[in-house]
């Protein structure tokens, strides 16, 4: 079974109605700890950059694990969630540490390694709980409506990325530059987000009927690397790995903003509110439309749109036009692939492995973009940031090519065409063994032209109905 079909039966009919609860409480949970993380992250690329002044490779770097690390987990996170079907209390687990991270940045008191732990902290979090959050999501919505779930899911979680800088801008505005504020507040927020989940979301009993007890799947479906097994999925690692090793980090593009415009520092952090309000405004409208269209081609259609953003500070100097259009792209990039990827990727794996494919697909995607951000660091290092553009742009149109290809495979008509999407259907049914009612020989030739036959064939007796007004005799 390959993508193609898998795609088209997935998305042949939209499941009307509102989104679950489920996904709601996890979208809650996502923005109260976007608020929290993007506190922090807003500040970085200034803090390391502009006062540590570290050099583009030594960011690029220190982006790609800050982006890179949760490799290190998210697979054991995943197999984790996978077995007894604990994705609340792994997910949660992955919560708590990123909002404890919080208090290590506190306590590092400006020292590169303990910020380095803490950032790593953040990560293993992070690594820990995606791929679960992600399977509750999935697992919570039917197939035919997984766009629209995560796209929901995204837009709350996005909400979170969009308060957290204008929170960060506040609160450095407010005490002038004390970073400590913003770990402080942060770490609250984190915790509070934590306080949610628990609360509101709920567990496997609360999953739908279905999905509730995943079937005992074979020994050797059960280990880490067994989603592999599925061509389909394979197709969509290939994609994601392909264009993730040709996309550099959005922390890069607005450095380059940065420089190109030579505005204050201290707008720094208001530069992903742009690209933040874009994704929140479009990433429900680009689930609905992967649930109807197919969910490749929005996929597909983000990358297009961060391949303008490069290409957009090759072709002009115009500071409204570049800053604008560089946002705007950078945010349909986000809506366009975010949880669209995830939408794709869901129904073609069983529910027993649902987080650890996801978490397979999550790190390859990261590992790529580690290799990326490392590599156009580098190049910006040696041959200046126009020559290291025009080499990720390059990078990101073969990527492209080869996405589409891998993602339009076809495969032959089948059972799986009709089935459910995304699941591996079996074989037609043997005909029954029943002895067939009693009729003409199935091989005598059947008398043709004759008026007898034009009509339906004449009623067979069968054995009598009872009477409903005859009364049992009494013995």
């Amino acid at each position: 079974m390959y993508l193609a079909t898998t795609d088209a039966a997935a998305t042949a009919k939209v499941t009307r109605g509102r989104v679950g609860g489920p996904v709601l409480a996890l979208g809650a949970v996502s923005l109260v700890t976007d608020v929290s993380s993007e506190m922090v992250t807003a500040v970085l690329p200034l803090y390391f950059v502009l006062q540590l002044g570290l050099s583009p490779l030594q960011f690029g770097f220190l982006d790609g694990l800050y982006n890179g690390v949760t490799a290190l987990v998210r697979l054991l996170g995943g197999r984790a969630a996978d077995r007894g079907g604990r994705h609340k209390l792994v997910a949660g687990a992955g919560y708590a540490l990123s909002a404890l991270s919080r208090l290590g940045l506190l306590l590092a008191g400006g020292g590169t390694l303990g910020i380095g732990a803490a950032l790593a902290a953040d990560r293993i979090g992070k690594g820990v709980r995606t791929a679960p959050r992600d399977a509750l999501i999935s697992l919570s919505a039917p197939p035919d409506a997984l766009g629209r779930a995560f796209g929901v899911h995204r837009a709350m979680d996005t909400t979170g990325a969009l308060l957290g800088p204008l929170a960060a801008f506040a609160l450095l505005w407010a005490t002038a530059d004390a970073y400590d504020a913003v770990f402080v507040v942060s770490f609250c927020v984190g915790l509070l987000g934590v306080l949610l989940l628990v609360a509101f979301v709920p567990g496997r009993a609360g999953l739908p009927a279905h999905q509730r007890e995943p079937r005992p799947v074979p020994r050797s479906q059960g280990r880490l690397l067994a989603p592999l097994r599925d061509p389909a999925f394979r197709r969509i690692c290939a994609a994601a790995g392909l264009l993730g090793a040709a996309t550099i980090g959005d922390s890069f593009l607005y450095l380059l903003l940065q420089r190109r415009l030579d505005f204050a520092v201290s707008w720094f952090p208001l530069l992903p509110l742009g690209a933040a309000a874009v994704y929140l405004a479009l990433a429900v409208p680009a689930g609905r439309l992967g649930d109807r269209i197919g969910r490749r081609v929005p996929f597909l259609c983000g990358h297009v749109a961060l391949l303008g953003g490069y290409l957009l500070f090759l072709a002009t100097d115009a500071g409204p036009v570049l800053l604008v259009g560089v946002l705007l792209l950078l945010g349909v990039f986000y809506a366009a692939t975010d949880g669209v990827l995830m939408a794709l990727a869901g129904p073609v794996l069983p529910a027993a492995n649902r987080a650890s494919g996801m978490a397979l697909l999550q790190t390859g995607q990261a590992l790529c973009r580690l290799l990326a951000a490392a590599g156009f660091g580098a190049a910006w290092t040696l041959w200046g940031s126009g020559p290291a553009l025009v080499t990720a742009a390059l990078a990101l149109a073969a990527a492209l090519a080869a996405a589409t290809v891998l993602l339009s495979g076809r495969a032959g008509r089948g059972p799986a065409d009709r089935g459910r999407p995304g699941t591996r259907q079996p074989s037609p049914a043997p005909p029954s063994e029943d002895p067939a009612p009693e009729g003409p020989d199935p091989q005598e030739p059947e008398h043709t032209g004759g008026p007898e036959n034009t009509g339906p064939p004449p009623e067979r007796p069968g054995p009598e109905a009872p009477d409903p007004e005859r009364r049992p005799s009494r013995p």
